[in-house]
C-alpha cells in the first residue's frame, strides 16, 4: 500500500467541520468557511548512537510497524513540551532501561515515517550517547532485541529509514 500525503487525507476542517478545506501550495490546508489554516510540518524525533568499549554501535530490531523486524537506532518522537535531550533519555529508558551519562548532538536529517498508511514527516536528530552502563540492558517497549554491531556486520539494506541509515553510515565514517 502506498502512503498517503496528509494533504490528501484531511477532508473536513478540524475547527468547524466544514468540507470547504482547500489545499494550498505551501503545504497547508485552509478552510474557506472559518479561515482555519493548518500546516503540514515535520514532527521532531531523536536517535541515539550508543557505542560499546569495542567501538561497536548498538542497533535495535523493530518490534512494531512500520518496518517490523528491521534494524533501527533506539529513539523515537519528541513529546510536546519535551526537549530533544529529554526525549533521548526517556526513549533509552523506555526501550532498553538505559540511563544516560552524557550526550552530544551529531546531526539531523529529514525522514518520512509511514504510520497507518499516512506519511508523517519527521526531522530526526542524532545524538552520540555515553550511557551510565551497558550491562543489564533489556529490550522492551517497541523493540524486540538489540545488539552491538561492527560496520562489516551490518546489512544496510536492513535499515529502511533513510535518516537512520545515514546516521549509522556517518558514525562509521567519523
Amino acid at each position: 500500500m502506498q502512503p498517503t500525503h496528509p494533504l490528501r487525507v484531511l477532508k473536513f476542517c478540524p475547527k468547524c467541520g466544514s468540507s470547504a478545506l482547500t489545499p494550498c501550495p505551501d503545504l497547508s490546508l485552509k478552510c474557506n468557511d472559518c479561515g482555519f489554516h493548518f500546516y503540514v510540518n515535520s514532527a521532531a524525533a531523536v536517535a541515539a548512537l550508543v557505542v560499546n568499549d569495542e567501538g561497536k554501535l548498538l542497533l535495535t530490531k523493530r518490534g512494531v510497524e512500520p518496518d517490523y523486524g528491521k534494524l533501527d537506532l533506539p529513539g523515537g518522537f519528541v513529546d510536546p513540551g519535551e526537549t530533544a535531550e529529554e526525549a533521548v533519555k526517556r526513549e533509552l529508558m523506555e526501550e532498553l532501561g538505559m540511563k544516560v551519562k552524557s550526550m552530544q548532538y551529531v546531526s539531523s536529517a529529514p525522514n518520512e515515517y509511514i504510520f497507518s498508511g499516512i506519511s508523517v514527516f519527521t526531522l530526526d536528530m542524532a545524538f552520540l550517547v555515553i550511557p551510565e552502563t551497558i550491562s543489564g540492558l533489556k529490550a522492551q517497549d517497541d523493540i524486540q532485541e538489540f545488539r552491538f554491531f561492527a560496520e562489516n556486520e551490518i546489512d544496510f539494506n536492513q535499515i529502511p529509514a533513510p535518516s537512520i541509515n545515514s546516521f549509522v553510515q556517518q558514525f562509521f565514517k567519523r
